[in-house]
């Protein structure tokens, strides 16, 4: 790097520089601590490194036409931190033609540092995602006045168990992913608004061709999720709707590859569907239903217990179970 551009890194704001191939050659004190990158660990990376697919395609079009024509450029990136936080940011990026050579200086301002902004913030996005969710979950199983709860207590126990699962498997998981698991779980049974009343809450024995129907709310589900999709059409969006159809698909796999609708054997099936898998069987079974009695939780745990390794993944299984032991599952009525 050019001598004369070290200047650049004395100033307040956080400053990215680069060469004519976007590779970062340095950055400041405050680009470290907002991203949490040290120098010695992202110098020679692309400046990409930090890009996520909430800022909008245009805004690097744009960026790209400027900066290739000798202009600067200014505009708002929304990046993700080294935790894989988000970083709002407004920037403004200037070339410089020094020796033959041209670089790039990007100053950076953090918008979430700002008085006000025009900007939607992580948790004002996990909040929308969450309440746009719930209102579509409800809604497409309005005719059941205790559905809601159910998939209230669906999605508790979807945090529970991830939060645990991760922390005894020392998976690492991003906390945006785990969080997206249990905002999706809430959508796990959607199909089952186009499922006839009579089949859906019959209270004796069903016959083989109305097991088939039912379990056609999965592949149902999916497609009410893609054209809700397709109408949105929005990367806010984008990986929530993407965990959901994967818990609407696959929550009714079986571990042994007897479950419905692929038959998923093991970790083919999708995390967030072996998860909810076992919160959902777990709710069934201690909550009352028009075609039968609620089991006690001790009861619930055993079977779950019982067919680890057939219908569940033991290991979530085993973390299900230190929730138990520890106090942190209540039946229907504590909740």
């Amino acid at each position: 790097m050019n001598e004369s551009l070290k200047p650049f890194l004395a100033l307040a704001d956080a400053v990215i520089i680069t060469n004519e191939k976007h590779q970062i050659l340095a950055v400041n004190k405050t680009y470290e601590c907002i991203t949490g990158f040290p120098s010695d660990l992202i110098v020679g990376k692309k400046a990409s490194i930090l890009r996520t697919r909430l800022t909008p395609d245009e805004t690097y079009i744009g960026m790209y036409e400027s900066l290739n024509s000798g202009s600067p450029w200014s505009g708002i990136f929304t990046n993700r931190k080294r935790d894989n936080s988000l970083w709002h940011s407004s920037i403004t990026i200037s070339p410089f033609f020094i020796e033959g050579n041209t670089y790039y200086v990007g100053v950076f301002r953090e918008l979430e540092q700002l008085d006000r902004g025009y900007y939607l913030d992580e948790q004002r996005v996990s909040s929308i995602q969450a309440s746009l969710l719930k209102v579509l979950a409800i809604s497409c199983e309005i005719r059941d006045p205790g559905i809601e709860s159910h998939l209230v207590r669906v999605q508790q126990l979807t945090e529970l168990l991830t939060e645990r699962y991760n922390e005894r498997c020392g998976l690492n998981m991003p906390s945006l992913e785990l969080a997206g698991f249990s905002r999706s779980s809430i959508l796990h049974d959607i199909g089952k608004s186009a499922i006839p009343e009579g089949i859906l809450y019959k209270p004796g024995r069903l016959a083989d061709y109305e097991r088939t129907i039912i379990e056609m709310h999965t592949v149902i589900g999916v497609d009410i999720i893609g054209k809700i999709y397709s109408e949105l059409d929005d990367e806010i969006f984008e990986n929530e709707l993407s965990t959901a159809k994967n818990i609407i698909l696959h929550h009714h796999e079986k571990w042994d590859g007897t479950g419905y609708p692929h038959g998923l054997k093991g970790t083919d099936i999708p995390l967030e569907a072996r998860i909810v898998s076992v919160v959902d069987v777990f709710d069934a079974l201690i909550s009352k239903r028009p075609y039968k009695e609620k089991w006690p939780i001790s009861d619930a745990m055993q079977y779950l217990n019982t067919n680890k390794g057939k219908h569940f993944d033991p290991e979530l299984v085993d973390s299900f179970l230190t929730l138990y032991e520890e106090g942190m599952l209540l039946p229907e009525s504590d909740t």
